[in-house]
Order: C-alpha cells, then structure tokens, then sequence
C-alpha cells in the first residue's frame, strides 16, 4: 500500500520500455509497488488441473493442462492450392474435460514439435466456439517441464503457479516473471498497519505478505497473505470514512429542535394511522441528529413502501418548526410531481402558508422543475428567497445559481444513487451553515457496502412494512418455452381490471427513432443469444398490441422519459383517478409512483433488468389492500444465468437478500462505483460481501484510531498510504460525500 522511493520505481526502468508500457496501458501499471500489487486471481497447483469443463466464452483464460492428443492436417486454400496449407489440431485435457487448440499456417512448426502427448503447459488465449466445440485458436503457452529445467521451476515457485489478470498482449507467465525481477523491492515497503493492531490481530508484515502472495510455497502462506491484505485495503479505507466523519463533527451547524405544540404536532395529530416501531425509532434517530450542532450525514434505507417519505417529511416539519427551510431532491419531474402531491394531499390545510384556509402553524410548500413556466417558477424562487415556503420539492433544477434560500436547514435526497456528490454538494452548499443532510434509498444495501462506499453516513434502515400493504406473489413467465403462459398472463391482467383494479405493463426501451435496434448481423444461433440479440420489447410497440389484441376494449395508455413534462404528469393524474386501467412504461415508474389500487405488473424482457431494479418496479403493487402480483416474462432458456436470477427475484421479496444475490452477479468494481474511482489501490484483495467481518472490525479500529490521533501525527505510514489511496479524485470524492 505504501509507495516509497523504491516501490515508486517506474517499471520502464527495471523491466524495459515496451513491456511497461503494455502494462501502463492495459493494465494501469506504473511503478513497483504497482506491481507488486496485482495480485494473482488464482493458483494453479502442478499436481492438478483446472477446470475445462467450466471454461467462460469470449473471455481471456489461463490453464494448466495436459496434451491428450496432436494432429497435423494438410488442406488446399486460395493461398496453398496444392494441399499445402496446415493445422495443428491439439487436445488438451485436465480430469474434468477437454479442449481443443489449433494453430494454422508458419505457426504449426513449433507448438507441433513441443505440444506432444503427455507434456503438461500452461496455455493461455480466447475461448471461442467452432463446430459447437470449445476452442483455443493459437494460444500461448508456457512449458511445464519440471526439475530438469531449473530457470522454469525456480520462475514458478514451488507448488503453487500464480495466475494473473492478464491481457491478450501479456500473458499471465509473462506477468509472473516480471513480478519475480521486482519482488526483493517488496522489502522496501513500509507497513501501514499499527505495530499493535498487527500484533493483536496476529498479521503478517507487509514485505511478507507481498513475497507470499506472489510466491507462496504453502496455501497455508497465500491464506496469510491474504488475510494480511484484506486488512490493509479494509482498514486504510476506513481511516479515510472515519476522517471525514470526524472532520464533519467538528464543522458548525444550526441545532434545529421542533417546536412543541407546532407544525410536527399539528402533522401528527391529523394522521389516519399510527407509525410503525421502525418508522419511531428512526424518526428518532433523525430528531436526536438535528438536535446538534453539527450536521447530520444519514442514510436512511427502507424497503420500498416501508414508509420513508412519512419519515422524511417529519423530518422537514420539524426543520420547517424551528424556523428553517427543508429541500427534498428527486431524480426524475415524475417522481418530484408524485412526491409534492403526496405531501400537500398528507398535510392538508397545513400546506396552505400564507393562502386563505390555511391552517395556524401551516407553511408553503413548493414545486421547483425544470419545465415549469416562466411565471410558476419566478414565484417558487420568490417564496424560498423570502422564507415563505418551508419545504420546496424539486430535480437538479434545485441546484442551479438562481437558487438561493433564505434559512436552508436540511437536505433531503431521495434514490441517492441517482445524483452525484457533486450534485449533492452543490445544493448543500445553498445553506448559510452545512445544512444536516439526510440520504433516502428504497434499494437495499447489505451492510458491509453500506459501511464501504457509504462510510461516511449513520446508517438508519427501516425493515418494516407499515400495516395494510398487501402481499405480493411472483411468478416468471417463460414466453419461449411455454407461450400459453403469457396469453395467461394477459387473461390475469383483464381478471384484474374487472375486479376494479389497474395494472402496469414495464419494457425496457420506448420504440421511437431513437432507440438503437440490436444489430441482426451480429445475432448467433442459439436460443439464448436470439433472445438477447433482438431489441428489447419497446413500450410503443406492446401498447399498441395489447390494445389491439389482448386487452382490447381496456383504457391503456403509455408513460415514457422523453414524453413532455405536462403529459407525463396528465397520464400519471389519470392513473392515479383510475381512469386509466392498464399503464404500459418504461423504468420512470420504478421509484416512487404510488397508486394503491394498482395490482399487477407484468414486466416484458424481465432478464433485461438487474435483480434491483425489479425488486424496485415490483414494489409498485401490492400498495394497498388487495393482494399484488407480478409477472416476469421472458425468452431466455430455462437454463440460462438470466433465468435462475429471475427465478431468485420471484423466489423472495427481501430486497436485503436481493441485493446480496445481485452483488454476487456482478463486478465488485460496479458495486462500489464511484467510492472507488480515481483510486490506485482500489479494493483488489477484499470482497465486499465476504469480508463482512474484517470491514465491520477495520471500521471500529479506524475510529478508534483517528479518535486518538485525528492528523495522525504519530502515524506516519499510514498516513503516506493514505495519501496513496487518496488521489485527488477520491479526495474530492470523500469530500463531497
């Protein structure tokens, strides 16, 4: 982690201008200590082989395997007529299956003379497919020869062969040498950790750790190493979290405590129902956070429906109460429309400040759009400028210049993961001190991301759902296998509707002009790439069908993002009076919308959607007394990845197990996004869904840490692998968060 003089080495200097710069630019690496900390994916033992059997398409592998068989082929070609043209055709076998090699043309003669029965290689290149048998087409390879030649022995290492992430233009052999000419440098690193953190945890050093994570000779050293590095990137990483929490305590804030017998009171008394344990406790945890004089940073998750917004706008009463101005931000005019209704319709006359009829604690509450008209918008500006609206509601368009508060006391943000910091940032810096900020997401974050990416904010979760939400059942629908099934699907959705219920009907494209189609040329033939090859089903194109066909004689309408504002507000108003019966939509209904009588949805191309983002949709229905259902229909065969996700999808409606299922599908770089750009040693070595133990006790030594030593002055070391970890981006990042 630490990058001294001797780990600052550029790689041109101690491996030759041309193999660093293939590593600089595929690889992004620069220096030593760069190096030093590409870690191996996997290890190769020379007793066993790898899987064949289990071999991913399209993508660039590494394997240990065994020549079962070679053959050379004559042919004629345009460029040999005569016959003269050849092709090495090698099997290759490790125990769990076969694969074949071939090589064409002048690159026969020396895999032919090498690759004979028998010899064991490591064989690196692209896996292809040619008559529906798995290939490599001139791989390259590196000679497993075993004691008798000793500069191959020696370069790998005893008993365990590293693997690397390795690219087309370097294999993983090449890697592997030049990680053995830069190894002695790996003393020169000097250790992050606390002596006494080291020695109470029983970790390794750091030189140790990197000589035998490159060259274990045991799995017992590659575990160490491993343990020792995952503690690095856990811990430096909340060092960083708890300076900032510990710089955010220190700045000023205005204390903003609800008046008693005022506006919340007032809130309170006119509810219909009573909150649930969850939504208490976290409204107490909000209330305790505004109380001081430092600002609130809160993440406040709930399962969709689980009554966040109630929890948020008690929140902004009481900011309101003790005289200053509360902002929510949403991401779409949809959902900033839905949630100014939802809150004027929940208080009533006490949304009348200023207006005739409007109650005695009552205050303004405003609309601000990027579409609104000229005039709308002039007056919103003027009611937040002059103090007369308490609460204003509103997109992006809440960050521009003109904007400007009079008392602003807290910031709301609804779906964090649609804005950036550096949206976020800027609304926060309307207030005349730091604002208390507080984060809100209907998608569920297992802890240990929470922890990583949001480290910086208290977190708050609401598990609960408020009493009279309804059940939801599940059910994939495979239109391909089964297309008796979908008329089913359609023959639900008219059962619906008759019994006075709406439905939604989701696509993931529009079907205007717009839309890029799947290129045909490009389609494959089995089952599983036709369905994906084909553009995804298009909400103009369905609607129109299933007026015409299924639902013929139901009122269906369409809702898409490049409508115009006003007509997507106007279809929105109707399905909300239930005079639309079937809405067919794009992803613009995912967050937010909330029409308790509608009860099915049925989501076209289901596998086009990530787990999230269907868990997200689904929450639409079920919002009131009847019971919801969703149906999620697709082509994708029965065995294929895509189906066994959606099957997990229909299988619970816990968004926490969810979004675990979804993390494990995907990139643990997608998962961290942004927390983790810009940074040189982003997470390499610790999984965020595995390492749930080690993040939870690096957060708590962090703290414990930078709340003895905040600058860490008697830390020196950790305070340079900071800085390492920190470039600008991640600095600016981390600041803004």
């Amino acid at each position: 982690m630490d990058l001294v003089p001797a780990l600052e080495e550029p790689l041109k200097n101690t491996l030759g201008a041309a193999t660093a710069k293939v590593m600089a630019e595929y690889l992004g690496l620069h220096t030593v200590g760069d190096l030093l900390h590409h870690y191996p994916r996997r290890y190769e033992e020379r007793g066993q082989l790898t899987h064949l059997a289990d071999l991913p398409m399209d993508e660039h592998v590494t394997v240990v395997a065994q020549v079962a068989d070679a053959r050379l082929h004559s042919f004629a070609s345009a460029k040999a007529p005569r016959g003269k043209g050849q092709r090495l055709e090698v099997t290759i076998t490790d125990g769990s299956g076969r694969l074949q090699l071939v090589f064409f043309g002048n690159g026969v003669h020396k895999p032919h003379k090498d690759l004979l029965p028998g010899t064991r290689a490591l064989f690196a290149g692209k896996v292809s497919v040619f008559n529906r048998r798995l290939q490599l087409a001139h791989p390259a390879y590196e000679l497993l020869r075993g004691d008798e030649d000793t500069e191959t022995v020696d370069t790998w290492a005893g008993a365990l062969i590293p693997i690397y992430p390795a690219t087309a233009k370097l294999e993983s052999w090449k890697i592997a040498k030049a990680v053995q000419t830069v190894l002695p440098s790996a003393q020169e690193a000097v250790d992050p950790l606390p002596e006494s953190l080291r020695a109470g945890r029983g970790l390794v050093s750091l030189p140790e750790a990197l000589l035998k994570i490159h060259r274990p000779q045991t799995k017992a050293d590659r575990d160490s190493a491993r343990d020792r590095l995952k503690w690095d990137e856990a811990f430096v990483l909340q060092v960083a979290l708890a300076r900032r929490r510990h710089a955010d305590a220190q700045l000023p804030a205005v204390a903003r405590r609800p008046a008693p017998e005022g506006l919340l009171t007032a809130f309170d008394a006119r509810l219909p129902f009573t909150l649930t344990e969850g939504q208490q406790k976290v409204s107490r945890e909000i209330f305790d956070d505004l109380a001081t004089e430092h600002p609130m940073h809160r993440l406040l998750q709930g399962e969709v429906g689980s009554g966040k917004t109630m929890v948020a706008l008690r929140a902004m009463l009481a900011v309101v109460d003790a005289g200053g101005q509360a902002a929510m931000l949403a991401p779409t005019e949809v959902l900033a429309q839905q949630h100014h209704r939802s809150v004027t319709e929940m208080m009533g006359e006490l949304a009348e400040g200023g207006m005739l009829g409007g109650a005695e604690h009552a205050t303004k509450v405003v609309l601000l759009t990027g579409s609104m008209g000229a005039a709308a918008r002039r007056q919103a500006l003027l009611d937040l400028v002059t103090g007369e609206a308490g609460i204003v509601i509103g997109t992006h368009a809440l960050i521009e210049d003109k904007v400007q508060f009079h008392d602003l006391g807290l910031v709301v943000v609804d779906e964090q993961h649609r804005f950036g910091v550096e949206q976020r940032d800027a609304l926060r810096g309307k207030g005349k001190q730091p604002p208390h900020l507080l984060v809100m997401t209907a998608t569920p974050i297992p802890r240990t991301v929470a922890m990583t990416v949001f480290g910086d904010l208290e977190t708050s979760v609401l598990d609960q759902l408020p009493a009279g939400r309804s059940p939801i059942a599940s059910h994939v629908v495979p239109a391909a296998d089964k297309p008796h099934f979908l008329a089913r699907a359609w023959e639900r959705v008219r059962e619906e509707v008759a019994n006075g219920h709406q439905a939604y009907v989701v696509c993931p494209r529009i079907g205007d002009d717009v839309d890029e189609p799947g290129d045909p040329k490009k389609a494959r033939k089995s089952p599983e790439d036709e369905a994906e090859k084909r553009p995804p089903l298009a909400v103009l194109d369905i609607a129109d069908q299933l007026a015409k066909g299924p639902l013929q004689g139901l009122r269906v309408e369409v809702l898409h993002g490049r409508m115009h504002p006003d007509d997507k507000d106007a279809v929105m108003r109707r399905f909300a009076a239930g005079e639309t019966q079937v809405l067919v939509a794009t992803t613009v209904i995912e967050v937010g919308v909330n029409v308790p009588n509608a009860t099915a949805m049925v989501i076209m191309d289901a596998d086009r959607f990530g787990v999230s983002q269907l868990h997200q949709l689904r929450g639409r229905v079920g919002r009131g007394s009847a019971a919801g259902l969703c149906l999620l229909v697709t082509e994708m065969p029965e065995a294929s990845a895509a189906r066994q996700r959606l099957g997990a999808v229909a299988s619970t409606l816990d968004g926490f197990e969810l979004s675990r299922i979804d993390l494990e599908q995907r990139r643990e770089g997608d998962v961290l996004g942004q927390a983790q750009s810009g940074a040189r040693t982003s997470l390499r070595m610790l999984t965020v869904i595995d390492d749930e133990e080690i993040i939870a006790e690096a957060r708590e030594e962090a703290a414990a840490v930078v709340a003895a030593d905040p600058d860490l002055e008697h830390l020196p070391a950790l305070r340079t692998a900071l800085d390492a970890l920190l470039d600008e981006e991640r600095e600016q990042y981390l600041d803004k968060g």
